[in-house]
Order: structure tokens, then C-alpha cells, then sequence
């Protein structure tokens, strides 16, 4: 039998924080959680859109600012939380600005924000995650991480900016990280659980988004309505991070099932060759602790 989110169990008494939770499959998250019990911290950049996407939500939540693409507002939200937290949602993303540009800190967006913010944002709420008795992480892939390459490891410089493959590195290194989270957790005899999914192909703001490929014109206005008729929105989106963060077995990566996995019922998702690459995991892990100047204490 297929899964689906009313399967998930009572989350009475657990504290969840999604981040971009304000609208697409965040918010789908974050609706769920809540519905199921969670006590939900919405991360969002703009608090007008998260106070009016946690009115829509029947449950317990609290809206925060964080803005993924500068590290003083991502120390500024881990600061402001107070523990145990029992699962973080890196969610929030960028995708493929036709253009590059950089965040707040002078990294190119989609890797800054993609990777970086949700890494340093981790490694900042570990003493309130540890404070939980079952904490997890699960981070938000793509199904473009099969277009990322070694070059992961320098950040998407300037010189020879492509939107997809940028996007694509940025989607790889979420991979890297959750999958290195657990197996740094595992070693360290901690009780922190790493998972990672995939959406698929869905309707959501991020095609919109005036941040990414939204930025022109054509995609954010003629991009959506034409999608919607193939392919799920958000709540088929949604499913397979709500799996992973809530039943997923630790160190998994959950996607849909479909042809080329680009929808359909929940299950084991398929890994890039360089996914896997645990070398290349670490020597991320080592870039990006450099570039964002935290450390993690499992």
C-alpha cells in the first residue's frame, strides 16, 4: 500500500522548523507537521507571507525571520531558538537565476543559500537538536543533483556562471551533506539522524520565484499554468520530505517512484555516482565549515 502524510504518527510535544515554509511544498510541511501535533517554527525571509500562510495552518506555529542568503541572519534565527528541537526541514531554496548572483556574504545565491545557509544553520541549532531525544535533519534534494560535478567544491565562481548546472552543484552538495551528517553522526555515537529526499517534478513558487528562473519573464508568468497540467503541485511534492523527516530509516535518500522520478508513491530514490563519493563528501564538509566559519559538535 502506498504511503501517504495520514500515516504519520501524533507529534504531540515535538518542535518542527521548516525553512522556507511560506508557500510550495514548505508550506505543505509545515501544515502537516503541524496537523499531526508538531509545535512548527515557519523560517521564512518575508514574515508577512509566513504570519499569513501560519493563519491557513490549524495547529500550533511561530513565524520567524531568516534569510538563508546572508550568515548573520542565519546566526541571528539560531540564536532566537530556543531548544530541544526535535526536527529541522532544510527546505528553502533558489533555483537557476538566469544570471549570477551572489548573497549577502559574497557567494554565488543558489550555493549560498542552498547549501551553505542550510549547513550553517544546522551546525548552529545542534545544541538545541541534541537537546531532543530523537533529533533529525532532513534536507531537501533535486533530482538535478544528477547534474552536479566535482566542481561542487568551488562554489560556482563567476567564470562560466551556468544557471542549470550551477543549481545542479548546489542540489549535489545538499546530497553530500545529509548523507555526511549521518555518517559524522553515526561515528560520533550521537542520536541525530540525517534523511534526505527529492519532490520530484512539482508545481511550485520556486519555478515563479523572481529569484531564480522566475526572473524572467516568460517562465514565471507561462511556466505554471502549463506545468500544472502534467504535473502534481505541491502536495504531491511535499510527500516524500514529510516521509523523510518523519519514517524514513536514517541516511536515506526518499523520492517519488515514477518514471524518471518525476512523480508518483514514495520510495528509495536514485543516487549520482558522486552522491555517494564520500572523499568528495568530506572535502566539502571541509570547504564549507571554511566559507561559513562554523563547525559542527556531534
Amino acid at each position: 500500500m502506498a504511503w501517504s502524510p495520514s500515516q504519520i504518527g501524533d507529534l504531540s510535544g515535538r518542535t518542527a522548523i521548516v525553512t522556507g515554509a511560506s508557500s510550495g511544498i514548505g508550506l505543505v510541511e509545515a501544515r502537516t507537521l503541524a496537523e499531526h501535533g508538531a509545535h512548527v517554527v515557519l523560517a521564512v525571509r518575508n514574515t508577512e507571507a509566513g504570519r499569513a500562510a501560519a493563519a491557513g495552518i490549524d495547529g500550533s506555529t511561530k513565524v520567524e525571520a531568516l534569510d538563508l542568503a546572508s550568515l548573520d541572519s542565519v546566526r541571528g534565527f539560531a540564536a532566537r531558538v530556543d531548544g530541544p528541537v526535535d526536527l529541522l526541514v532544510n527546505n528553502a531554496g533558489v533555483m537557476s537565476p538566469p544570471t549570477r548572483r551572489t548573497t549577502a556574504d559574497g557567494l554565488e545565491l543558489q550555493f549560498g543559500t542552498n547549501h551553505l545557509g542550510h549547513f550553517a544553520l544546522t551546525a548552529l541549532l545542534l545544541p538545541t537538536l541534541l537537546a531532543a531525544p530523537s533529533p533529525r535533519v532532513t534536507t531537501v534534494a533535486s533530482l538535478a543533483h544528477h547534474q552536479g560535478d566535482e566542481q561542487v567544491l568551488e562554489g560556482n565562481p563567476a567564470q562560466g556562471y551556468r544557471a542549470r548546472s550551477s543549481y545542479g552543484r548546489s542540489k549535489l552538495a545538499n546530497l553530500l551533506f545529509a548523507l555526511e551528517l549521518h555518517r559524522r553522526a553515526t561515528a560520533a555515537g550521537s542520536r541525530l539522524t540525517s534523511t534526505a529526499a527529492h519532490p520530484g517534478v512539482a508545481v511550485t513558487n520556486l519555478v515563479a520565484s523572481r529569484d531564480g528562473m522566475g526572473a524572467r519573464w516568460a517562465v514565471r508568468t507561462l511556466a505554471p499554468p502549463l506545468m500544472r497540467l502534467v504535473l502534481p503541485g505541491a502536495e504531491g511534492g511535499a510527500e516524500a520530505v514529510l516521509y523523510a523527516a518523519t519514517v524514513a530509516a536514517p541516511g536515506t535518500y526518499t523520492g517519488p517512484q515514477g518514471r524518471g522520478e518525476v512523480r508518483g508513491r514514495v520510495g528509495p530514490a536514485r543516487l549520482s555516482r558522486l552522491a555517494t563519493d564520500e572523499d568528495l563528501a568530506g572535502r566539502l564538509w571541509t570547504v564549507s565549515e571554511e566559507l561559513t566559519g562554523v563547525r559542527f559538535d556531534l
